[in-house]
């Protein structure tokens, strides 16, 4: 059903925002695709987009401020109105438990007026204002006295400045649809504008609003001249809400249909829409089974302009029970949704708690929008309506039948938070829509959408992922795009755009075809034939067709975790093919594959796509690749640039090693002429009181009467019980040595020694606390130093020869005097020394 091909060649990346002063911007040409980017100094949370198209000035909200943008001239300082709130205002919102954050001005709404103002309202500290904005000075309007002019915005716009709601402006009165008090537990669809007497708002009752998350609306005008019924205009309304007539926690998405004429009942429903009806949008993939539930953003789009009955709305939806991420869009007619707004009604039993049809509908036929038929009866105003009409309507504001629809695309492991769509072609000869998507991450992706197939053109970045897009204006050819923080500019129609060969074969289906002779990509009116229209415009281009792309080949080590992607833009499910292992996850349409040997060899997707009217799916190779070792070559070099790089670190460190070592042998045939007997310390130098640092030697301590300490100690070890014990009179303690606790560590400017041939670390931090000695050896000093601390043991010397004399005394003043020549250059520290707990090999 869908074509997920993604963009061939290097991925186009957007450079960093860098523009921090008013007026600057940040041009841009992405393989072709001209971007401008712009970030204003000291103003941020946009929110609300307004654009006049005969003048290209975008305005902005945002926290405390309303700017004008040039959108011909974005190099040109942006207009700014200040609007902020009070001191003793926000000190009195902080005082009822909202944030400091919270407690500002954050703009939401902006809308044209009759006389040309714009209608602004912003959250004013959870008690939402409205002002008027005279446009030709770019300035607030102000009462006689000076005070800035404003009224109450209650039921205008939101309360708190991260809820959702949507207003649309209609002959210059406001239809909002927004929370209505402080708490934002009360929600109201209302004709916020206008006579007092004429404004109408929803009924308090949860069959008619249930825990709404508003998301868009639009305004249907009817031209007279293709109107001869005299039908009257209807705003409509999109949001998901809880639903009342399911048994379970379901969350349902809803379109809302009033009239603008509608002044309310006379009794009944008094100040209450009369011709409030809503039914459920589904947007569902039959063959799978699987719904999308949330509503998410919903763009309308008249097919051909001028004719409203060619209006369809594109929804964004998402899942309520989707683990993670997944985008998909829907699209509906105004013909469809009229046809649901005139058939059946659902109605709840009060006895069963089952919601059936009703049997009876009363005439004329409840929420009905006026008409010449109904006029030429003697109603001429809602409020002639007869009571039995109007609580008929208040009682059953939910259609039976449901407004149906596949989804045209299918994104999982994406998050797509706006939508835009580009009819391409003419009128009479529709080619199909690009749609431009905004993702959670700042990314703006486009879609070729032909019929039913889907085909991924390009993902461009715009700004850094923590910048989610907010909003999407589409405006002679280029896309306004927005976020919280910035706002970019992106050239949208047009096949030119489309810089090489294989991203216009993808959009051969909405009209672009490839031209050899310029080599540039161009609209054309030829019909492209019946069959997969994409995959014979990419073998044109002597590329691998849409479902037999071309084998990649990775080369591989075992134990690397890689990724194999596999884009898919259809709800019908992707399977892989692959050498059976375990060490394989799906992750959407993905595979994650973690390398061994067993596991190496040919990986390929297949996804079930389905074209236009085709109900069963058909399968389509969306990825293959092939997994095999990395290896030397037969010359026995290798391969690699990596691996060269590789020998000849290892071979300057051999040398490094070989000078270090010179500088070692040179530092110990110092040492040992300075242990002779005429050049000792005093004994005292280790006894002294005062309080000192020990540092180790990085060598290790010799004498003629005993050999290394290190080799003694490594011989005759033993491991009992998880610990190493030693037969010598001195014990060495390891740790490991592959980045273990004491390996390259450093204390009092000593650096720790380690022995390469078996990887452990024969010198560690010692800390005695409160002593202030600091060992960077773990060898026992002071059972080498006559037994302080500890308990010594006499070492186990075998039988003395004759003549030998006291080789335990020899030994011990031996290795005493050695330790002494150690730390001769040293300061005395505090006795007595606290021996350093052994740590296990």
């Amino acid at each position: 059903m869908g074509d997920g091909m993604t963009l061939s060649g290097v991925l186009l990346v957007l450079v960093p925002m860098c523009c921090l002063m008013p007026g600057n911007c940040l041009p841009t040409i992405l393989g072709g695709l001209k971007v401008e980017q712009k970030t204003f100094y000291g103003v941020t949370n946009f929110s609300t987009f307004l654009l006049n198209s005969s003048s290209g000035i975008l305005f902005l909200g945002a926290k405390d401020a309303i700017l004008a943008v040039d959108t011909n001239n974005l190099k040109q300082p942006p207009k700014k109105i200040d609007w902020v709130v009070p001191e003793e205002k926000r000190k009195s919102c902080v005082g009822k438990g909202k944030t400091e954050a919270d407690c500002n001005n954050y703009i939401r709404l902006l809308e044209f007026q009759k006389d040309g103002h714009i209608y602004v309202c912003g959250t004013y500290a959870f008690d939402p204002q409205c002002a008027f904005l005279h446009v030709p000075s770019f300035t607030l309007e102000k009462t006689e006295d000076g005070a800035l002019r404003m009224e109450t915005g209650k039921g205008k716009c939101p309360f708190e400045p991260s809820q959702r709601y949507t207003a649309v402006m209609a002959d210059g009165i406001l239809y909002t649809a927004a929370t209505s008090n402080f708490l934002g537990t009360s929600y109201d669809i209302s004709r916020a504008t206008g006579p007092e007497q004429e404004r109408v708002r929803t009924d308090q009752s949860i069959n008619w609003l249930n825990d709404p998350e508003f998301v868009s609306s639009a305004l249907i005008e009817q031209a007279p001249d293709s109107n001869p019924t005299g039908d009257d205009d209807k705003i409509y309304f999109f949001f998901t809400e809880m639903a009342k007539e399911h048994d379970l926690y379901t969350k349902v998405p809803r379109v809302v249909r009033v009239c603008k004429s509608d002044v309310g009942g006379m009794k009944t429903l008094q100040r209450r829409w009369t011709t409030f009806l809503k039914a459920q949008l589904v947007c569902e993939d039959k063959a799978s089974g699987q719904r999308y539930n949330i509503l998410t953003d919903v763009f309308t789009a008249q097919h051909s302009p001028g004719d409203p009955s060619s209006t369809h709305f594109y929804g964004l939806f998402t899942s309520q029970w989707e683990p993670n991420d997944i985008s998909a869009v829907c699209v509906f007619s105004l013909f469809d949704i009229s046809k649901v707004m005139d058939g059946p009604f659902k109605e709840l039993k009060k006895t069963c708690e089952n919601w059936n049809s009703p049997e009876t509908v009363p005439i004329p036929r409840p929420g009905q929008c006026l008409n010449n038929d109904l006029k030429a009866q003697g109603f001429e105003s809602s409020l002639k309506l007869p009571d039995k009409v109007l609580t008929f309507v208040r009682d059953h504001p939910l259609m039976e039948n449901s407004v149906t629809a596949a989804p045209l695309l299918v994104r999982k492991g994406i998050k797509y938070t706006k939508l835009a769509v580009t009819l391409m072609g003419e009128a009479e000869d529709r080619r199909g829509a690009v749609l431009h998507l905004g993702t959670d991450r700042g990314e703006l992706h486009q879609v070729a959408v032909a019929n039913q197939n889907a085909t991924l053109l390009q993902e461009i970045p715009l700004f850094s992922p923590e910048e989610p897009v907010n909003n999407i204006i589409m405006h002679q050819g280029r896309a306004l795009v927005g976020s919280p923080q910035s706002v970019a500019e992106v050239q949208t129609e047009g096949c030119a755009l489309y810089s090489s060969c294989e991203v216009c074969a993808r959009a051969r289906g909405v009209g672009c075809e490839w031209s050899t002779e310029d080599n540039t990509c161009r609209f054309t009116l030829t019909d492209p034939g019946s069959g997969d229209v994409v995959d014979e415009a990419l073998k044109k281009c002597n590329s691998q067709g849409r479902c037999d792309p071309s084998t990649k080949w990775l080369k591989v080590s075992p134990g690397l975790q890689i990724l194999l992607p596999c884009v898919q833009l259809s709800p019908r499910p992707c399977s892989w093919e692959y050498p059976p292992h375990r060490h394989t996850r799906q992750h959407h349409s993905d595979l994650a594959v973690t390398v061994t040997e067993e596991n190496l060899g040919s990986y390929v997707c297949t996804c079930q796509e389905g074209g236009p009217n085709v109900r069963d799916p058909t399968p389509c190779r969306r990825a293959a690749f092939y997994l095999h070792l990395e290896e030397p070559n037969a010359s026995g070099s290798f391969g690699q640039n990596g691996n060269r790089h590789h020998l000849a670190i290892y071979v300057l460190l051999f040398f490094v090693g070989l000078v270090c070592g010179a500088f070692l042998l040179y530092f110990l045939t110092l040492k040992k002429n300075s242990s002779r007997p005429g050049n000792r310390a005093p004994d005292n130098l280790l006894s002294s009181g005062k309080e000192q640092k020990l540092l180790c030697s990085s060598a290790t301590p010799q004498s003629q009467s005993s050999s290394s300490l290190v080799s003694d100690g490594f011989r005759s070890s033993e491991k009992q019980n998880g610990k190493t014990t030693s037969t010598t009179a001195t014990t060495l303690l390891s740790s490991q040595g592959n980045g273990g606790p004491h390996a390259n560590s450093y204390s009092g400017g000593s650096r720790v020694s380690s022995n390469p041939s078996n990887g452990h670390s024969l010198y560690g931090n010692c800390d005695t606390g409160g002593s202030g000695l600091k060992l960077n050896s773990e060898i026992l000093v002071a059972n080498a130093l006559g037994g302080r601390t500890g308990d010594w043991r006499r070492p186990d010397l075998g039988e003395k020869e004759p003549g030998e004399g006291n080789g335990a005394d020899e030994l011990l003043g031996a290795r005493k005097t050695g330790l002494e020549d150690e730390f001769v250059s040293l300061s005395e520290f505090q006795a007595p020394l606290a021996p350093c707990e052994e740590s296990s090999i």
